[in-house]
C-alpha cells in the first residue's frame, strides 16, 4: 500500500510529510535516531490496536448476553 492511498484525504498529514522526506542529507546516527523513533511509534500503535481489539471484544460479548 502506497502512503498516497492511506492519507489522499489528507496531503498535510505529518506522516505524509514524512515519509516523502528527503534522506540523502541525515547522517548515519540521525537516521539511526529516526529508525528508533520510528520502531517505538509502531510498538505504540500495536498497543493501541490491541487496547481497541480487546475493548471490542468485551463489549460484544456484554451485548451477547
Amino acid at each position: 500500500m502506497e502512503p498516497d492511498d492511506l492519507f489522499a484525504k489528507r496531503p498535510d498529514d505529518p506522516l505524509n510529510r514524512l515519509v516523502r522526506q528527503d534522506l540523502d542529507p541525515l547522517s548515519v546516527a540521525e537516521l539511526e535516531a529516526r529508525i528508533a523513533l520510528l520502531e517505538g511509534e509502531i510498538e505504540r500503535c500495536r498497543e493501541r490496536m490491541k487496547t481497541a481489539v480487546n475493548h471490542r471484544a468485551t463489549a460484544e460479548s456484554l451485548f451477547k448476553r
